[in-house]
């Protein structure tokens, strides 16, 4: 498989090539025919260079190996880079409304001609298609500089259709509406920077993962004989293809440590090679022969609450009088810790003569 950076720094390159061929011609137009949309236009593909430049920037810094500092490499550079991006497509957002505003308080009248229609006409087929490459190489790459840039070349296409639209129309009717056009661009464009620099920005801070890649990871630990379930996989983004996590599985309470380490390096090794994820820690839940009724009621109290979304890493250790249960409350309750605590003292009262030892995992 071809290496990922290059891919992404390769589709950089023609997008860049792309964008500054497109926005000459149409700065060009803009200005021999007193064209405000289409200079406007042309200050977008500029941005839009712009933002493939640093997307190329990002990938070269996040590629560059571990050290010392950064023991767990810089994907997250990624980030940083789109980020930025965000904030130039901002930026020229807000200037291309400032400048519309102008030319509706004191417009001046255009002079399309025909090569100027068909330049924008031209750009509208180009960003279509950069649009879809760039969607469709950065989903296969899972690269969300590309993928954002490739939502900025389509609404760029719809963007230069409607310059296009308002030169036909100022042609036939002699009607300028092309200032009004320029908010509309404008919106779009801070509509597009709002959202890249909220992803990225979720990214940073620590999203949920995609439920199909926590299932797989789940299913492949459990492919493991000894293994009855796993829980509480919790995966780290360090970049868009390194994540490092953590899992509990459930395994029988007559296993040796001599056989429990044999099998955390096996699914540590299994998830590695299957996912490319760093299982760096694995816990324990031990089960072994209990008694069913007691399971049944320990779990029939819980279920009583709303906002439970599972139950897990039951354990009763009959010799000791100890008894053991993880659950998961939903976020969207008022109080989780509220719901927490009745479930405690419900149990507790229930089961005097244990100690009762409850944990509130994190819904992730």
């Amino acid at each position: 498989m071809e290496d990922r950076s290059k891919v992404i720094i390769r589709t950089s390159f023609i997008g860049i090539a792309a964008n500054v061929l497109l926005g000459a011609v149409k700065f060009t137009v803009g200005i021999l025919a007193n064209a405000f949309t289409v200079t406007l236009d042309a200050v977008n593909n500029l941005t839009d260079a712009l933002s493939s430049v640093i997307t190329v920037i990002g990938t070269k810094l996040a590629g560059k190996k571990p050290d010392k500092k950064h023991p767990l490499g810089h994907g997250r550079a990624e980030y940083i880079g789109t980020m930025v991006i965000a904030a130039i497509v901002l930026y020229a957002g807000i200037t291309a409304a400032v400048e519309s505003v102008k030319k509706i308080i004191n417009p001046e009248p255009a002079d399309y001609s025909t090569v100027s229609l068909v330049i924008i006409a031209l750009a509208v087929v180009v960003k279509i298609a950069l649009g879809i490459y760039f969607k469709a190489v950065g989903k296969k790459v899972n690269s969300g500089s590309l993928t954002a840039s490739g939502e900025d070349a389509s609404f760029d296409a719809v963007l230069s259709f409607s310059v296009l639209v308002s030169a036909i129309i100022y042609l036939t009717l002699r009607v300028n509406i092309e200032a009004y056009v320029g908010i509309l661009i404008s919106v779009f464009i801070i509509k597009s920077g709002i959202e890249m620099l909220l992803e990225a920005v979720d990214e940073v801070l620590g999203k949920r993962m995609d439920r199909e890649t926590v299932e797989a990871v789940i299913k492949t630990v459990c492919e493991e004989p000894e293994v009855r379930g796993a829980y509480d996989l919790i995966l780290h983004n360090y970049g868009p293809d390194s994540f490092v996590g953590s899992v509990h599985v459930e395994i029988p309470d007559t296993m040796s440590a001599k056989e429990i380490d044999q099998l955390e390096r096996s699914i540590a090794r299994r998830v590695y090679d299957k996912h490319g994820i760093i299982l760096a820690g694995i816990g324990i839940y031990s089960f072994g022969d209990s008694d069913d009724s007691m399971r049944d009621t320990v779990y029939r109290i819980i279920c009583r609450h709303d906002g439970v979304l599972q139950i897990h890493g039951y354990y009763a250790d009959e010799e000791n009088k100890v008894l053991s249960v993880d659950i998961i409350l939903d976020f969207g309750l008022d109080s989780r810790e509220s719901v927490y605590s009745d479930i405690c003292t419900e149990l507790k009262e229930t089961f005097p003569e244990w100690r009762v030892n409850v944990t509130l995992d994190i819904d992730v």
